[in-house]
């Protein structure tokens, strides 16, 4: 590109990705819990329903109770 020269224009029809549906929570938690302890189970969804994200509570469940 040339100095003073114009950008080429930008293609029409490229828009943002489409992302795909994922489950919902609740299957997601049950998922979850065919590999961790009630107690873990009970502490991430009390820590969800607080606010914490998925992956936040995980971790902190696996902190605070373990596996």
């Amino acid at each position: 590109m040339a100095y003073g020269s114009k950008a080429p224009p930008k293609s029409q029809g490229m828009s943002k990705p489409v992302k795909k549906k994922t489950t919902s929570m609740e299957d997601k938690l049950k998922e979850h819990s065919k590999h961790h302890s009630k107690k873990h189970m009970a502490m991430m969804r009390k820590d969800i329903k607080a606010g914490m994200s998925f992956t936040k509570a995980h971790n902190k469940a696996k902190k605070m109770v373990g596996k």
